[in-house]
C-alpha cells in the first residue's frame, strides 16, 4: 500500500513541487487584490488546497494524454505509467478522485464560483491533447492557471469580476505561457522528431526575444493592476526585483542549453514569489 501511494504522488509529482508554486503565486495575487489585503481565511484555505488538488490532477491527466510519447523520450520515459509501474485506469482514477475533492472544496464557496471551476476542469483536462493539433499548448495551459484569477475575485466579491481581475488573468497567462515556453525548450530536439507541437518550436530561434516580450508584458500588466487599485512603492519594489529575475533568466536560455532553460524555467518560482510578497507587504503596511 505505502509503495502504491509512492508511485501516485510521484505521478501527480508532490515530489516536484514547481508547478504547484507557480499556480500558487498567481492565485494568491489575485485572492489580495480582490480583498485588498488578508482575504478571508477560509477562502485563502480552499483556493490553496484547491491549487495542490488541481495541479496535480493535471499532471494525472497529462501522463494520461502522454503514455505513449513519454516513452520516447528521455526524461519522461521511467514516469510511473509510462514504465508500466501503475495502470492507466489507476491514473485515470487518481484523476477524477482529485478532481471530486477539489469540487468538493468548491461547493464551500458561492455560486459563481461553482459555476467557474466547471470552466477550470474543462481548461485542465483538455491542455494535456493540444500538443497534438497546435503549436499553443502552452497558452492553454497559460489560460488554465490564469482561471484562478476570476474565482479568486468571484469567491470574495460576490459578482462578475471587474476589468482588473480580467487584466491579471492576462498577466498570468502571458507569464505563463513564457516560463512553459522555457520548459518546451528542455525536449524541444525530442518534440520535433516525434511531432509534438509547442511554443517552443513554433517561436524557434526568436524563442528567447518572444520570452522577453512576454515577461515584459506580464510586468507593466501587474503594474497596471498595481495602479488601478493605487499600491505603493513596496508594491513597485516587488515588481523591480521581479524584473530582475527575468532579466537574469534571458542570460540562462541565451545558447538554448537544455539544462539551463530548465534552470530558467524553475527561476520563476522566485519571480512569481517577489510580486506576491511585493502586493502583501505594500497591503499589509498601507
Amino acid at each position: 500500500m505505502l509503495e502504491r501511494l509512492k508511485l501516485y504522488s510521484e505521478l501527480v509529482r508532490l515530489n516536484r513541487p514547481i508547478g504547484i508554486y507557480l499556480l500558487l503565486w498567481p492565485t494568491l495575487w489575485g485572492l489580495w487584490f480582490a480583498a485588498e489585503g488578508i482575504p478571508d481565511l477560509k477562502i485563502l484555505i480552499i483556493f490553496s488546497l484547491g491549487v495542490v488538488l488541481m495541479r496535480s490532477a493535471g499532471c494525472a491527466i497529462n501522463d494520461y494524454a502522454d503514455r505513449d510519447i513519454d516513452l520516447l523520450v528521455e526524461r519522461t520515459k521511467n514516469r510511473p505509467l509510462t514504465s508500466g509501474k501503475i495502470s492507466t485506469k489507476e491514473v485515470l482514477g487518481v484523476f477524477f478522485v482529485l478532481v471530486l475533492v477539489a469540487f468538493f472544496l468548491v461547493l464551500q464557496l458561492n455560486t459563481n464560483t461553482i459555476l467557474l471551476s466547471v470552466v477550470a476542469v474543462v481548461l485542465a483536462a483538455s491542455y494535456p491533447f493540444m500538443k497534438r493539433y497546435h503549436y499553443f499548448p502552452q497558452v492553454h495551459l497559460g489560460a488554465a492557471f490564469a482561471w484562478a484569477i476570476p474565482m479568486a475575485y468571484t469567491a470574495i466579491n460576490g459578482d462578475v469580476p471587474p476589468i482588473e481581475a480580467w487584466l491579471l488573468f492576462i498577466a498570468t497567462l502571458l507569464w505563463t505561457t513564457a516560463y512553459d515556453t522555457q520548459y518546451g525548450m528542455v525536449d524541444r530536439e525530442d518534440d520535433i522528431k516525434i511531432g509534438i507541437k509547442s511554443t517552443a518550436i513554433f517561436f524557434g530561434r526568436y524563442d528567447s526575444f518572444i520570452i522577453g516580450i512576454l515577461h515584459l508584458l506580464t510586468l507593466m500588466t501587474v503594474t497596471i493592476v498595481g495602479m488601478i487599485n493605487d499600491r505603493g512603492s513596496i508594491f513597485y519594489l516587488g515588481i523591480l526585483i521581479a524584473s530582475g529575475f527575468a532579466i537574469y533568466q534571458q542570460f540562462l536560455i541565451e545558447n538554448k542549453e537544455p539544462q539551463k532553460c530548465l534552470q530558467a524555467f524553475l527561476n520563476n518560482n522566485w519571480l512569481g514569489m517577489v510580486i506576491f510578497i511585493g502586493i502583501a507587504t505594500d497591503y499589509f503596511v498601507q
